[in-house]
């Protein structure tokens, strides 16, 4: 075990999920939106992860001029910290008991590009690529091999470094298929997703496991869904990675205390420092990455 001396912090800043009713200080608008991640950036955010979501129905979009607004409104007033568009939108898949072509309601599934029109369309610095499929409880997150090579194709030509998203070591072993074949550039960036109902569970074994697999080069960092996001903060960077906070994947600072994303990255940040290492900002994490300078950037 190596300690990372100098870790970077991403913000997933609104995410794709229901939680808007369960905190109110979820971003919702793209002005909304946008002033969550300059205040997580302020906190000491390098990186922000943006989804979109409807202004009226409050749900997941894919409307890529939502996530322009947002990208737009982030640039006028900061034009250092590092954008992240996911490109997990478009996966779910919920089979019919009786009939499993009769579709649930809540399923949303469209083909690899339409999943990255506004990474196409935007080529912010870092897009999300879900390595796999995944059971989240009924709902099927379903990313074929053939469907991913698509992806990762397009973003190596657009210029948008991918941040593999790996909730099983199956997907660390899909990533590095991709890797052999020169879809995905060396010197890959993985986020190790941890807690995920069905997937690699929030622990020091399951961190170590995926850390374990990961390519020789590779840089990475993690996350614990709900209650178990700040205990993985620690972890991550024990471990020698780097962490992932927001209110994609937690609502609360404190057991019944609400949080919003600056205080989580704030929490991230005493951690961090608290255990010995240093937090570093957009320049030198765009360094440590191998992104393009911040002079070249939407």
């Amino acid at each position: 075990m190596k300690i990372n001396p100098e870790v970077f912090v991403t913000c997933a800043v609104t995410g794709s999920g229901d939680t808007v009713n369960r905190n109110p200080n979820v971003p919702v608008t793209p002005a909304e939106i946008a002033d969550a991640a300059l205040a997580a950036a302020e906190a000491g955010a390098s990186i922000v992860h943006i989804h979109a979501r409807d202004p009226e129905t409050k749900k997941n979009s894919r409307n890529t001029a939502l996530f322009r607004e947002v990208v737009e409104r982030i640039r006028e007033r900061n034009s250092d910290v590092i954008i992240n568009l996911t490109g997990g939108n478009g996966g779910d898949l919920v089979l019919g008991v009786e009939d499993p072509f009769v579709f649930g309601a809540d399923t949303d599934v469209v083909g690899p590009d339409e999943r990255i029109t506004h990474i196409a369309q935007l080529r912010p610095e870092i897009g999300s690529l879900d390595c796999g499929s995944l059971n989240f409880d009924d709902i099927i997150y379903a990313t074929t091999p053939s469907y991913l090579r698509r992806m990762a194709g397009v973003m190596q030509r657009m210029g948008v470094k991918p941040e593999i998203e790996v909730f099983e070591l199956g997907h660390i072993e899909l990533a590095k298929q991709l890797i052999s074949e020169g879809l995905i550039d060396l010197h890959p960036h993985f986020q190790l997703c941890l807690g995920i109902k069905y997937g690699a569970p929030a622990t020091p074994d399951a961190m170590k496991a995926l850390r374990d697999a990961l390519p020789l080069g590779a840089t990475w960092s993690a996350f614990g869904i709900g209650r178990l996001q700040i205990p993985m903060v620690a972890q991550s960077v024990l471990m020698g990675g780097n962490v992932r906070v927001g209110l994609e994947d937690n609502l609360y600072l404190d057991k019944g205390t609400l949080a919003n994303n600056e205080q989580l990255v704030e929490r991230a940040v005493s951690i961090i420092e608290a255990i010995g290492s240093k937090v570093i900002g957009p320049a030198e994490t765009r360094k440590k990455l191998g992104l393009r300078p911040s002079g070249n950037i939407i």
